[in-house]
């Protein structure tokens, strides 16, 4: 600029702009929460690698980029286990600067990888512990939920009722009736496999072993993820299959009653109270990062009250934030599953990969 001045002015001309800007009346100052950056600056990128379930409402999103500059690209990258497994893929060449969707069945793993980095989020302060399952603070809790069997309740078959416990799925009269996820590929058939195994242990008279035998028996419908396994395979009216059980969440009953937007008065699916699994969904910032300032700005943003209150009737599952109020739907059609089952994280480390391997050769072979 000064050589064009140099150049463009004579030193007269300068000392007069100069004396008329100081006339000029100082600018307000920018609030620092609504301060945006001056549209000749670049917006930086951030990609955020998320499972196909995940999502934002647009207006929440372009707040985030307004307020940080930002050009902000969501990677669906298939379910939870196949996202993890495309991250540990790239690991050597991140494909995002966060991953979020990563759940506690699979957070073991994801840990062994050391995808992430440590980001002790001022946010944290107001998690329950209970959900803080890093203790280094490289995935951080964002929502939980629970995996368990839904039902159609207006299936054509009237004389068949929703099981009353797990081991009754194994019973002729549900053949060719269940749809999974295989839990090499799906957080929520992992979920399930979790189950069987907690409720079935090794060693009982009846084990999970046996008990997935007798699903394969029974010509179960194995899916890759979620998604295929409720909009294809299942009965329900959200699906297009022969399938009337399938496994999903708690939530999926009022989700199906909230996007009737006022059709139905009563969720046309059920909850099938014979097991359920407790699933933490984290954040974390990718090793790798080209924009770590970005990348924390995103997590604190993820555990934001604003966020915090966008994402239950758009991905179905609660908040960990404190204090943040349920809407209606949940607190009336989504109440917390009764029998709940789970292993511990070490549990899980010291024997998914041989489980997998297990349910693979009973089920898939």
């Amino acid at each position: 600029m000064n050589t064009f001045f140099s150049k463009a002015l004579s030193l007269g001309m300068l000392s007069l702009i100069l004396s008329a800007c100081a006339a000029l009346p100082p600018r307000a100052a920018v609030p620092a929460a609504t301060a945006v950056a001056p549209a000749s600056v670049k917006p930086s990128s951030l990609t955020v690698m998320v499972h196909d379930s995940f999502d934002i409402g647009e207006d929440l999103l372009k707040q985030f980029e307004l307020t940080n500059n930002a050009k902000v690209t969501i990677l669906k990258s298939g379910d939870a286990g196949a996202m993890l497994n495309k991250a540990i893929l790239s690991k050597g060449a991140p494909l995002a600067d966060v991953i979020f969707g990563v759940d506690n069945a699979f957070l073991s793993r994801a840990l062994a990888a050391e995808l992430v980095e440590p980001y002790a989020a001022p946010a944290l302060a107001n998690i329950p512990a209970k959900f803080k399952l890093d203790a280094k603070n490289g995935f951080l809790p964002v929502d939980y939920g629970y995996v368990s069997l839904n039902f159609d309740a207006t299936y054509s078959d009237k004389a068949l009722v929703a099981p009353s416990t797990l081991r009754e799925l194994a019973e002729p009269k549900w053949s060719k009736r269940l749809a999974v996820q295989n839990p090499a590929t799906s957080s929520p058939g992992m979920a399930f496999l979790l189950i069987t195994i907690a409720a079935f242990p090794e060693g009982s008279d009846y084990t999970w072993q046996q008990f997935w035998a007798d699903l394969k028996k029974n010509q179960i419908q194995v899916s890759a993820g979620w998604s295929d396994a409720y909009y294809k395979d299942f009965s329900g009216s959200s699906g297009k299959g022969p399938y009337p059980l399938v496994v999903s969440y708690a939530t999926s009953p009022a989700a199906e009653l909230f996007y009737s937007e006022g059709k139905l008065k009563q969720p046309p699916t059920i909850n099938v109270d014979v097991g359920a699994f407790a699933q933490v969904e984290f954040v974390g910032i990718m090793k790798g990062s080209k924009n770590r300032v970005l990348a924390e700005k995103w997590v604190d943003f993820m555990l934001s009250a604003d966020f915090q209150k966008d994402f239950p009737t758009r991905m179905w599952v609660y908040p960990v934030l404190k204090d943040v109020v349920l809407p209606d739907v949940f607190t009336q059609y989504a109440p917390l599953p009764k029998q709940v089952f789970s292993l511990s994280p070490a549990q899980i480390d010291a024997n998914r990969d041989k489980w997998v391997q297990t349910w693979t050769n009973i089920v898939l072979k």
